[in-house]
C-alpha cells in the first residue's frame, strides 16, 4: 500500500498538468471557431495533498486490492503447480510396484551397470538395446530420471510374454533401480505371461553372475505373485459384447455380422458349452437311439436327419485372444465367465474374477434361472442333491444318469417342460423298471394353456405312455426318510421317489440391473425395454430377459425358442444402427413324443374363451412327417421366413360339419379369444401355417365364424 502511494505522489502532477493543457486546447477550439461546446459534467481530479481528498482514498484502496489480489493468485498458481508436481512424481515412483508384469525387457540388461556406475554398454543381455538405466554423473537426479524414463518405457513397450521383477521400493541410488533386470532379459523363452513368472520367482539362482543380490532381495518376489494369477486370456476392449450364451445371444452375433462384416464380437457365457439351442434337451435327445448321444449331442430330428445341438463348430469361433488381431473380425466365446457388474456410465463391465471389459455396444441375453419349490429348499441337502432343475446341457447329462441308475422319478410340474420331460422318460421306461411319475395342481397337463377337453385328452396320452399321473397335487412337504424322498401332498397323499424333477418355470436373469441402473417389471418379470429391444444408451436387451411392449397384445416376456431366434436377430440389428421396432408375434411348439404336437403364437391361457374346429388326422399330421416335409427339426428357423395373405376364405366347397370328436382331436385349430377378438392360436397337428395365424392376429378384427377363418389351415384337406 506504501509503495502505491509514493507512486501516486510523483503521477499527480503529471496528472494535473495533463489537466489543465487538456482545458486550455479546449477553450482556445472554442475562440477560433466562435461557438462554445456543450457544457458536461467533468470529474475533477483533486490536487491536494496524498490522503487528504476522498477521491485519492478511492485510487489507493482500487490499486491496493489489485495488487493484492495478484499476488495471492500468483502464490496459489506456484503452489498448486508444485503439488501436482510432486504427486506426479510420488506417482512415477510407484508405478514399479503396480505394473510389474508389464516392464519390457529393453530396461536395461545393466548387472554391469551395477557394478560400474561409470560404464556406458552393458556387458550381460541377450540384445544390444538401450539401456534406460544407465547413470549419469549425479546420482541423486539420475533416480528421479531414471523413474520417469521406467514410466515412459512401460507406457510405450508392452511385451507381456517377458515380464520382469522390479524393486518394491524405488530407492534414491541408480544401482538399485537397474540391479533387477538381468534375471528377467536372460528369459529367452517366449512364455505366457502366467508361466513366466512362476519360472522366475521359483528360480531366481539360476539366472546370472547377479543371482546373490536378487536373492538377497526376497521382497521382490511377492509383489511378482499378485499380478501373476491373471493371464491374459480375452481382449479388455470389445466393440459389441454380448451378455448370455444362449439362442437370443448367438441370432444378435449373427445379425451383426451380417451387417458389419468387420465386426468383434465377444460373447460372455458362465456354462462351459458354446451357444447350443436348448429345445432339443426335453425332445429329440431323449429318443436317440445311439448310447453316445450324452457324449456326442448329435440327434436323429424327426425327419431322420442327424445333427449337433452346437449352432455351430468351434471352428467358427475365434480364440478370445485373438480378437483384436483377426483382421476381418469375428465372433469369440468366453465360457465360464460370469458378468457381475455394469458400469453404463464407463461402458464396461465386470467379471466374477474382477476382470473388467469395456465396450461399445452391449446386449444383456442373461436368460433365466429354473424356479424351485420352497418346500424343497427347504427339504435339507438330501433332497437338494436328489432335485434336479432341467435348464442345460448338464442337467440333460446328469438326469439322463438318474434315469438309468435309479428306480423312480418323480416330475413336478404339468407345462410345457413337464410333460415333455414325463412323455421321453415314460417311453424309456418301456424299456427298463423305471418309474415315472408326474404331479401337478392342475386337472390336466398343460392345464394353463389348454381348453380343459384338449388337456384331459393330452393327459390320457401322457399315461399311455408309461406315466403315472397325480392330478390337484399341491406339495406341502419334502423330506429324505430311508433313502427315499417323501413328497407330501396338502390332501393327505404320500408320494416316495427316488429323484425329483422340478420343471415349475422360469425366473429372469435380472441380477444386473442394480448395478446397471435397469428397469425390471414389476408384473411380468424381465427387463423394461423400449419397441427397439432397448434399455439405456448402447444396451438392448433379448430373449428370455425381455419385457417388451407387443402393440398388439401389451407388455410381454416371452420364454420360447422363436422369440429368443427373433428378438436377439433384431436386437443385433439395432446395435449396428437399424432402429428398427419389435412387431414379430413369437409362436412356439411342444412335441409330446413323435406323434403329437402343436405350435402356438400370441397369448394361449386356458382361462380365455376359446373356440376349437378339429378334423380327421392322417398320417402326415405329426411332427415327425412335418419336418420330414421342411427339412428341419426346429420349426421356427423356417418358418419365421414365411409370409402370408390376408385372411380370404377358401373357393372349395364346404365340407358337412365335423362331428364333435369325444376320444381323438386329430388336427385342429384353437381360437383365443378376448373382447372378441382372437388374441392367441393353437395348431394342433397343424404344421407350417403359422404365418396365417400370424396375419390374424395381426389383423386384429372380429370374426363372426371362426369356422370359416379354420379354412384357411386347410384342415380339411387330406
Amino acid at each position: 500500500m506504501w509503495t502505491c502511494k509514493n507512486l501516486w505522489k510523483k503521477l499527480a502532477p503529471l496528472a494535473r498538468s495533463s489537466s489543465t493543457l487538456c482545458r486550455q486546447n479546449a477553450r482556445g477550439v472554442v475562440l477560433n471557431n466562435d461557438r462554445r461546446l456543450p457544457l458536461v459534467p467533468q470529474a475533477h481530479m483533486s490536487s491536494g495533498t496524498p490522503g487528504s481528498g476522498g477521491d485519492n482514498n478511492l485510487y489507493y484502496l482500487l490499486v491496493g486490492a489489485t495488487c493484492v489480489g495478484g499476488g495471492f493468485y500468483a502464490y496459489r498458481t506456484i503452489k498448486g503447480d508444485k503439488e501436482r508436481y510432486q504427486e506426479r512424481i510420488n506417482e512415477i515412483a510407484s508405478r514399479p510396484n503396480k505394473v510389474v508384469p508389464e516392464q519390457p525387457i529393453t530396461e536395461a540388461p545393466g548387472e554391469q551397470a551395477a557394478e560400474t556406475p561409470q560404464a556406458p554398454e552393458p556387458v550381460v543381455g541377450p540384445a544390444p538395446e538401450e539401456s534406460v538405466g544407465t547413470p549419469d554423473a549425479d546420482p541423486v537426479v539420475d533416480s528421479e530420471a531414471a523413474l520417469v524414463a521406467r514410466s515412459v518405457s512401460e507406457e510405450a513397450v508392452e511385451q507381456p510374454s517377458e515380464p520382469t521383477l522390479s524393486e518394491p521400493s524405488v530407492e534414491p541410488s541408480p544401482v538399485e533401480v537397474t540391479e533387477e533386470p538381468p534375471a528377467s532379459v536372460v528369459e529367452s523363452e517366449p512364455t505366457p505371461v502366467a508361466e513366466s513368472l512362476p519360472a522366475e520367482t521359483a528360480e531366481p539362482q539360476t539366472e546370472t553372475e547377479s543371482e546373490t543380490e536378487s536373492a538377497a532381495e526376497p521382497a521382490t518376489v511377492a509383489p511378482a505373485e499378485v499380478p501373476a494369477p491373471t493371464p491374459v486370456e480375452f481382449p479388455s476392449h470389445a466393440p459389441y459384447l454380448l451378455i448370455g450364451g444362449g439362442t437370443a445371444s448367438f441370432a444378435a452375433a449373427r445379425s451383426i455380422r451380417a451387417r458389419d462384416p468387420g465386426a468383434r464380437v465377444l460373447i460372455i457365457t458362465d456354462e462351459p458349452d458354446l451357444p447350443y439351442m436348448r429345445p432339443p434337451l426335453s425332445k429329440e435327445l431323449w429318443f436317440s437311439d445311439d448310447p453316445s448321444v450324452v457324449d456326442t449331442l448329435r440327434f436323429k430330428q424327426w425327419n431322420g436327419k442327424e445333427r449337433s445341438i452346437y449352432f455351430q463348430p468351434p471352428s467358427f469361433y475365434v480364440s478370445p485372444q485373438d480378437l483384436e488381431k483377426v483382421e476381418n473380425g469375428g465372433v469369440a466365446v468366453l465360457t465360464g465367465k460370469k458378468v457381475v457388474h455394469m458400469d453404463v456410465r464407463g461402458n464396461k463391465v465386470t467379471l466374477s474374477d474382477n476382470t473388467e471389459i469395456s465396450y461399445d455396444k452391449c446386449l444383456i441375453a442373461t436368460g433365466g434361472v429354473p424356479r424351485n419349490l420352497q418346500v424343497i429348499e427347504r427339504a435339507g441337502e438330501e433332497v437338494t442333491k436328489r432335485t434336479t432343475l432341467f435348464r442345460k446341457v448338464e442337467d440333460f447329462k446328469a438326469l439322463d444318469k438318474v434315469s438309468r441308475d435309479t428306480k423312480s422319478i418323480t416330475i413336478i410340474g404339468g407345462g410345457f417342460l413337464g410333460s415333455e420331460l414325463a412323455c421321453a422318460l415314460g417311453r424309456r421306461s418301456a424299456d427298463s423298471d423305471l418309474e415315472v411319475i408326474q404331479m401337478f395342481p392342475e386337472k390336466g397337463n398343460m392345464g394353463k394353456v389348454l381348453p380343459e377337453y384338449l388337456s384331459n385328452w393330452t393327459t390320457a396320452k401322457v399315461k399311455s405312455e408309461g406315466v403315472t399321473i397325480i392330478t390337484e397335487a399341491l406339495v406341502k412337504a419334502v423330506s429324505f426318510k430311508d433313502g427315499k424322498v417323501e413328497i407330501k401332498l396338502k390332501d393327505g397323499r404320500v408320494v416316495k421317489t427316488d429323484h425329483i424333477v422340478a420343471a415349475v418355470g422360469l425366473e429372469p436373469s435380472v441380477e444386473l440391473a442394480k448395478s446397471a441402473g435397469l428397469e425390471v417389471d414389476s408384473d411380468f418379470g424381465g427387463f423394461r425395454v423400449n419397441a427397439e429391444l432397448q434399455a439405456r444408451s448402447n444396451i438392448w436387451v433379448a430373449g428370455d430377459a425381455a419385457c417388451f411392449y407387443d402393440i398388439r397384445l401389451g407388455r410381454r416376456r416371452v420364454e420360447h425358442h422363436d422369440h429368443a431366434v427373433v428378438s436377439g436377430r433384431l436386437a443385433g440389428e439395432n446395435m449396428t444402427g437399424a432402429n428398427k421396432p419389435y412387431w414379430h408375434q413369437s409362436m412356439f411348439w411342444s412335441d409330446l413324443g413323435p406323434d403329437v404336437g402343436y405350435e402356438a403364437i400370441g397369448i394361449v391361457d386356458s382361462s380365455l374363451p376359446t373356440v376349437g374346429v378339429f378334423a380327421k388326422a392322417t398320417a402326415k399330421d405329426t411332427p415327425k412327417a412335418a419336418t420330414e416335409k421342411s427339412g428341419t427339426g426346429i420349426r421356427s428357423e423356417s418358418e419365421t421366413e414365411g409370409t402370408a395373405s390376408s385372411p380370404v376364405a377358401s373357393s372349395t366347397p364346404e365340407p358337412p360339419p365335423v362331428p364333435e370328436q369325444k376320444d381323438n382331436y386329430g388336427k385342429g385349430v384353437i381360437f383365443y379369444l378376448r373382447d372378441k377378438v382372437v388374441v392367441g392360436i393353437i395348431l394342433w397337428n397343424v404344421f407350417n401355417r403359422m404365418p396365417v395365424a400370424r396375419k390374424i392376429i395381426k389383423d386384429g378384427e372380429e370374426h363372426a365364424d371362426l369356422n370359416e377363418v379354420a379354412k384357411l389351415f386347410n384342415i380339411h384337406e387330406d
